[in-house]
């Protein structure tokens, strides 16, 4: 065989070198791992703080907005009926430590245009506004169906020593009966609060709610 042809001799291989590692080398690792699950302890506890601190802050801000609430109704002026008659609704404040002084109650232009004031006897008679209501009311609904008249009623009156003033709109409940003969009939049912705190002129917003 030719020596160009000779096969060449291969490159012995190199053995792997292992070893074991020392005691130095295992202890620092061990102290990494600690390190690390040190770490993620005292992250993942922050976190859990993080979150608690949330959850109190909104937690004390509901609470507070609840007391704000019941602070504002405590401070609230509200009124109470009862009807006397079918012709007389009378009023209180449901409140036994607001005395009422006066009142101006006001209706829709269509329904009647004077406001009235009473003084000392606080109520809503039908004689002041039945024959508007009749005029402007015939048609609205069927025969014995419940229907509202929007009302505005400014209120003064005596809390804790001082002299307050209350304006806001109620919903007059009423219910309007034909009859063939004499006429229709007007059946007054209670009073139920829409809105307080109404400031301005109050007489635009009963015209708007009467006209729609």
């Amino acid at each position: 065989m030719p020596a160009e042809h000779a096969p060449r001799p291969q490159a012995p291989r190199r053995g792997l070198r292992l070893r074991w590692l020392t005691l130095a080398e295992l202890v620092g690792i061990l102290a990494l791992v600690i390190a690390a699950l040190g770490w993620w302890d005292n992250h993942r506890e922050r976190t859990q703080e993080a979150r608690d601190r949330a959850a109190a802050a909104h937690a004390q801000a509901a609470e507070a907005q609840r007391e704000a609430r019941r602070a504002a109704l405590r401070e609230s002026f509200l009124l109470t009926a009862t009807v006397v008659d079918e012709g007389r609704i009378r009023l209180a404040a449901a409140r036994p430590d607001q005395v009422i002084q006066t009142q101006t109650v006001i209706f829709p232009s269509a329904v009647r245009r004077a406001p009235v004031e009473t003084t000392g006897n606080p109520r809503i008679d039908l004689s002041w506004f039945e024959r508007g209501l009749k005029d402007t009311a015939n048609g609205r609904g069927a025969d014995g169906s419940e229907a509202r008249l929007p009302v505005g009623i400014v209120t003064t009156y005596v809390e804790a020593g001082e002299t307050r003033t209350d304006r806001a709109i109620y919903a007059l409940g009423y219910t309007l009966r034909h009859r063939t003969l004499r006429g229709s009939r007007v059946e007054l049912d209670g009073l139920s609060l829409v809105r307080r705190g109404v400031s301005g002129d109050l007489q635009p917003a009963l015209d708007k709610a009467w006209g729609a």
